[in-house]
């Protein structure tokens, strides 16, 4: 596959969120409407700025995207026409190589993702109830 993956720019964003919506209505069917248009505002506002965020694209189109603060993968999501394509290991792979990245958090009920980070080895180590925006959607911790 001749994908390429670079950082991402304020350009970037409307594709990027088409993405995150493609990929959230497909794994994340336990979303509020509410907390999805709350999401999708503050996402682009107060979470892309601040991030360095990389996107996968093929033939200059974006097909995912991912972050990581420290040493923790702060998102990681690929457009749904695109799953199951390896874009989403070949961004993870990318990202842990130059990142160092040791650590995710997952919503529990997307068992998608779960098991998506499993099979790269990650392995739970704890969960909270709500999410870091502190919403109802639990998390389960997953580290290397």
């Amino acid at each position: 596959m001749s994908h390429l993956i670079r950082l991402a720019n304020a350009e970037d964003y409307p594709r990027i969120m088409e993405i995150w919506e493609s990929a959230v209505q497909a794994t994340h069917d336990f979303l509020t409407e509410e907390d999805f248009n709350y999401f999708k505002e503050i996402i682009p506002r107060d979470y892309l700025p601040n991030l360095d965020v990389y996107v996968i694209t093929e033939n200059h189109d974006a097909k995912g995207f991912a972050a990581v603060e420290e040493d923790n993968l702060e998102m990681l999501f690929i457009h749904n026409d695109d799953r199951g394509k390896g874009y989403g290991k070949g961004l993870y792979e990318f990202m842990k190589e130059k990142t160092g990245l040791t650590r995710v958090d997952v919503n529990e009920q997307n068992f998608q993702a779960i098991r998506f980070y499993e099979k790269m080895g990650f392995k739970q180590i704890g969960r909270s109830e709500k999410d870091s925006s502190g919403k109802d959607y639990p998390l389960i911790h997953m580290s290397l």
